[in-house]
């Protein structure tokens, strides 16, 4: 039986100052609590900046990779204003990440363990990622992936995952919060309550970012996976 695993590295996190990296973390904790209670997903993070989940539901993995997309770029919203192009980067894309579709040969999450096809699939990917990085430019193509075990399924996914990549990369740090909330499965009357904005600006935001499109997205790829498992 498949399963999914997500690794993904957060973008120019060196250029984060002392003060912003906490930040970070701490959203990231925040949110790997989120996704083991709605997705029983295992969570963690490594070197600071490098992350992996485990998802017991591969249906569950494009919305829980556009969750971590998208907290992460919100968290843009609390960090020092600065007109560094690395840190311009970070607001843009938040963080790289490679859904892996495998088997899964060995799971213990009392001792961290994950081994098998999907977290080799996902971690390789970002390996392999092209970004070339100096202190002048950062050079960045995509930042949302997948493999799979099945080839064609593979490409028949991989544009998808490019035309997302597209649409959040253009989302603001605010928009970002909203799509967050939004792939919670949050009505719009209950963001507007919890981000004290009018209803008609989150319903504004929602549009910019292409939110339609997004769900509609995000549902195929649930209904697909759900049919490859049948």
């Amino acid at each position: 039986m498949n399963r999914a695993v997500i690794s993904g590295d957060v973008i120019a996190y060196t250029s984060l100052s002392d003060a912003d990296k906490p930040k970070i973390e701490s959203s990231i904790g925040q949110l790997f609590q989120e996704l083991g209670a709605r997705f029983d997903v295992f969570s963690r993070m490594i070197k600071g900046d490098y992350l992996e989940c485990y998802i017991p539901d591969p249906a569950n993995a494009l919305r829980v990779a556009l969750l971590i997309k998208s907290r992460v770029k919100a968290c843009a919203l609390e960090l020092e204003d600065s007109h560094d192009k690395r840190l311009s980067a970070f607001k843009t894309y938040g963080i790289r990440l490679a859904i892996g579709i495998g088997e899964i040969t060995r799971f213990d999450r009392d001792k961290g363990i994950i081994d098998g096809e999907a977290i080799y699939f996902s971690g390789r990917t970002i390996s392999d990622i092209s970004a070339t990085f100096d202190k002048e430019r950062i050079v960045i193509k995509n930042t949302l992936f997948i493999k799979t075990n099945d080839e064609q399924l593979t490409s028949e996914l991989e544009p998808l995952l490019a035309l997302l990549d597209v649409l959040i990369s253009k989302a603001t740090a605010k928009q970002s919060n909203i799509l967050y909330l939004k792939l919670l499965g949050n009505s719009e009357d209950t963001i507007a309550k919890e981000l004290k904005l009018f209803q008609s600006t989150v319903n504004e935001h929602s549009t910019s970012l292409g939110w339609n499109a997004i769900e509609k997205a995000v549902l195929y790829f649930e209904k697909l996976m759900k049919s490859k498992s049948e």
